[in-house]
């Protein structure tokens, strides 16, 4: 009486055996200082976080803005405070409306919704073992772009369409890498 073995229904369900190759993908740190595409993510990421850091400084900036030793009379002072507690003149008023600090703080708030999703992205794209070259173009251009839309938006700003086109490359480059990580996992989905 001859006997087959048949595998239960349940059992046939396996996951494909990667090949050596795509092991290997999976198995290699990308995230260290022996990757010059993560050390050139690196600096420019530095740049960008000063960048933001400053953005804090550049707010409290304009709102003491044209205030030197009292050298200017009263009416000539930009003293602008959002909160009761951090006036530290007794003959101002809270404000909340003023449209330099304004610019700024869009501005910041601007890097802050756009630069931190960035970094996220970066560090995927980077797991995705890109081309050297590719890549640190890309995070050269995308810190260039974020710099330039902080100056056409914060410090000397300028009409439309420079404001667009600066948020736009670092806005196409975050969704290119984002496209990039997809695509790259979609097959272990």
């Amino acid at each position: 009486m001859a006997t087959t073995s048949a595998a239960p229904p349940l059992a046939t369900f396996n996951a494909p055996n990667p090949s050596a190759a795509m092991n290997e993908k999976f198995t290699r740190n990308y995230l260290t200082l022996d990757n010059p595409v993560f050390c050139c993510f690196l600096f420019w990421a530095s740049v960008l976080v000063i960048k933001m850091l400053l953005m804090s400084l550049l707010t409290a900036l304009q709102r003491f803005r044209n205030k030197i030793l009292d050298l200017f009379p009263q009416s000539c002072l930009r003293k602008v405070f959002p909160n009761q507690e951090d006036l530290f003149f007794k003959d101002i008023e809270v404000q909340f409306n003023d449209p330099h600090v304004e610019r700024v703080r869009r501005a910041h708030r601007n890097d802050m919704e756009n630069i931190l999703p960035y970094f996220t992205m970066a560090l995927l794209y980077i797991c995705t073992n890109p081309n050297p070259t590719v890549a640190c173009i890309l995070f050269r251009v995308v810190a260039i772009a974020r710099i330039l839309h902080t100056l056409v938006y914060a410090f000397y700003p300028v009409p439309q369409p420079s404001r667009i086109i600066a948020f736009g490359v670092a806005f196409a480059i975050t969704i290119y890498m984002a496209c990039v990580v997809a695509l790259d996992v979609l097959a272990y989905i």
